[in-house]
């Protein structure tokens, strides 16, 4: 083995910027490295001291450059993420997230919203399941046969981690389910946690053997659930409430309480404080009962669920994009705390929009070190309201102020308050730059809106050429929610991008090939095992499902929803291409085609027309489908008459509100769209039916009435 001479280090007050921040990406690379050899391989590859000193000279760069901190960088971290080498599950049935609210006007929206969703009149009584939200990691448990055979976490709601084993160590989870008329198939849903009591003696364990020591109850429980190890996890205090189902080959009850005390006589532990309510009014008083003994439960809740109790309402009320209609979580207010905002500096994103980042003196805020602040747009530091809440009048921000920030949802910090009496004489009023700071220093301009006013974000004009826009792209390409790739998180993108090793998607496939040349592994930081895991990581990344390619390719106002919304409208990649190309060139017909789909309008058409008709884009398109396969959407199953249809709704439905009409299609595999055209199957017209009923006359398509439309879908 050859000897590697002991480097010889620049000190830090000499080191330029750009040398620094090389330096930084590569120590925390080694970093990072070196956490997975002890935290997860219990396997160290150097000493304490030489590890102590990694860490100490990274410290010192983040002192000297603190805009090199990130949420990402090793100072903001403890121990490890887990390995991430379990096996993937597909979920049967969607794990979804809820909407929030955060205030007792957005729960009487909430059912207000169901109230006219249904047609309920205000002297129909809705009745509500009610149940602390619990600060845990969320778990589905497949039971076959009664027996358990798989237990995945969530992961990104479609896609699991297979985490059985560890699962089977929890004490609170059945490994055959008690009581006769067992389902044959049936998937349990809830929430893995640590009691408050378990994690402070956890912890003080770990300290006396010189481990870790863990964050908070939340963290503890995801580390020690998916260990690779079981054996470690069953020597964790762990927990388990059940509240929630996925797939099911029978339901063993008619309403949300009733498959609560269904979980109970199966053997599962639920939450006792869980309530049925019978009033909003009763909801609220609930909410406050639950925030007031808070501090005194033995586990972390950050708020109340609210759930429709009856099951075919919830049927009936369905979903929007990823979260269910029939349910809401009722959020704690936020925690609060005051600081110095010390600068203010400028992010340039993925679609060239500008954001104020300011950089606060550290302050804990809700158990989060919280250093950074989104400051939203220039209308907002000025004090006349912009993205965010607007401050009191009177309140602009400026750099050396005292403010008070709040953790939105306890997730996303937020300046709410300045604190004028506390303003420093030479506080300094932020200039919005003109040009943006990449090394083009194009022109940065506001963006009007749909009326022609001026709005408040700015953006850069470089577009692609752009690096801050190109680095943004390469994130969002290989991020969770786009291709996923592991072992390729936003340091790593950043490291290759600057090496010039990564300047567009397609590069990402073709880094292992070019590796003779790279030599990655002898980069510090890395070493075989991990080259070769980000290699197969990468391959393992080159199936991709249709609405996931649409949503990684980053075009302006193309979010998940929208993309997913595309890939059903189009089935394949090349119908979807094709009539992407089509657009750009202007074509009428191909405009009308996508305005028709629902969810699509003259917005998201004008910016897949821009995208597609730079020729720099098609470039990248055409080399990226050249290292990839793309999955078309599986088409519907079951033997509904409606199945690929395309369907569109007119008039005044008397029997169902236009959107439960619209979601009743989606659930038998229908395309529900917002206007006519020759590719639609089925017009379905109630009274007052106008100009989409003349269109299909216009193009032959047959016309229901709601009856008819009841009849068809009833086959």
């Amino acid at each position: 083995m050859a000897v590697k001479t002991k480097k010889t280090l620049v000190d830090v007050a000499r080191l330029t910027k750009a040398q620094a921040k090389v330096e930084h990406m590569r120590l925390t690379l080694e970093i990072e490295r070196h956490d997975k050899a002890y935290y997860q391989e219990d396997a160290p590859r150097i000493s304490d001291a030489e590890y102590d000193a990694l860490r100490q000279r990274l410290n010192a760069i983040e002192a000297r450059f603190p805009e090199f901190v990130s949420g990402e960088s090793p100072s903001q971290k403890i121990g490890a993420p887990p390995s991430g080498k379990f096996k993937k599950v597909r979920h049967a049935v969607p794990m979804l997230s809820l909407d929030n609210a955060f205030a007792e006007e957005d729960v009487l929206d909430f059912a207000g919203r169901i109230r006219r969703f249904l047609k309920l009149g205000d002297e129909s009584r809705i009745d509500f399941s009610a149940e602390p939200k619990i600060d845990g990691l969320s778990m589905s448990l497949r039971y076959e046969g009664g027996e358990l055979v798989t237990a995945a976490t969530r992961g990104d709601g479609a896609e699991g981690e297979d985490v059985t084993a560890n699962i089977r160590t929890l004490k609170d989870v059945p490994q055959e389910l008690k009581g006769r008329n067992v389902p044959e198939i049936c998937e349990v849903r809830g929430e893995v946690y640590m009691t408050k009591q378990a994690f402070l003696a956890l912890n003080e364990r770990q300290k006396a053997a010189g481990d870790t020591v863990f964050a908070n109850p939340r963290n503890s429980a995801a580390g020690s659930l998916r260990q690779k190890d079981s054996s470690i996890t069953a020597s964790r205090p762990l927990g388990f409430f059940a509240y929630a189902w996925g797939e099911m080959a029978e339901m063993p009850a008619d309403t949300q309480s009733g498959m609560i005390g269904w979980f109970e006589r199966c053997g599962f532990k639920t939450n006792p404080l869980t309530r049925l309510c019978h009033s909003v009014e009763q909801l609220i008083a609930f909410h406050r009962k639950i925030e007031e003994q808070r501090a005194g439960l033995d586990y972390d809740i950050d708020g109340v669920v609210y759930k429709v109790d009856r099951l075919d309402w919830q049927e009936r009320l369905g979903f929007v994009s990823r979260t269910p209609r029939w349910a809401i979580a009722h959020k704690f207010p936020a925690e609060r705390a005051m600081t110095v905002l010390r600068d203010i500096e400028i992010q340039v994103g993925r679609t060239g929009s500008f954001t104020p980042v300011g950089k606060l003196e550290p302050v804990g805020v809700g158990g989060v070190i919280v250093q950074n602040v989104s400051l939203h747009n220039e209308d907002y530091i000025k004090g006349i309201g912009g993205d965010g809440e607007p401050l009191r009048e009177g309140r602009d921000i400026r750099i050396g102020d005292t403010v008070i920030i709040q953790r939105a949802g306890d997730v996303i910090p937020q300046v709410v308050d300045v604190v004028l009496d506390k303003r420093p004489r030479n506080a300094r009023v932020f200039q919005f730059p003109k040009k943006c700071p990449c090394p083009l220093h194009t022109d940065v301009v506001r963006e009007e809106t749909a009326t022609g006013e001026e709005g408040a974000r700015a953006r850069c004009t470089g577009e692609f050429a752009c690096p801050y826009q190109k680095i943004e792209h390469l994130k969002l390409f290989a991020s969770r929610r786009a291709f996923d790739i592991e072992g390729l998180g936003e340091k790593q993108i950043a490291f290759f991008f600057e090496q010039g090793w990564v300047k567009e998607p397609a590069d990402i496939f073709t880094l292992q090939a070019r590796n003779a040349k790279l030599k990655l592994e002898a980069i510090e930081g890395y070493g075989e095992t991990s080259v070769r895991n980000l290699f197969a990581a990468i391959e393992e990344r080159r199936r991709i499902s249709l609405e996931r390619f649409i949503f990684a390719l980053g075009m302006r106002h193309v979010g998940e929803t929208t993309a997913l919304a595309l890939a059903r409208g189009y089935g394949s990649w090349k119908g979807f291409h094709d009539a992407c190309l089509r657009v750009a060139k202007g074509d009428e017909e191909a405009i009308a085609e996508m305005d028709a789909l629902d969810q699509i309008g003259e917005t998201v058409i004008a910016s897949i027309k821009a995208y597609f008709g730079e020729s720099h884009n098609r470039g990248i398109v055409e080399r990226l489908t050249k290292e990839v396969t793309i999955v078309d959407v599986e088409k519907p199953k079951g033997n509904s008459a409606i199945a690929g249809k395309t369907v569109v709704f007119t008039g005044a439905l008397e029997k169902m509100t236009r959107d439960e009409a619209k979601a009743m299609a989606e659930r038998l595999g229908a395309k529900a769209a917002g206007s006519v055209s020759k590719k639609t199957d089925y017009v379905v017209a109630g009274p007052g039916a106008g100009s989409k009923l003349a269109e299909a006359r216009k193009h032959g398509v047959e016309v229901l009435t709601e009856d008819e439309w009841l009849e068809l879908i009833a086959q």
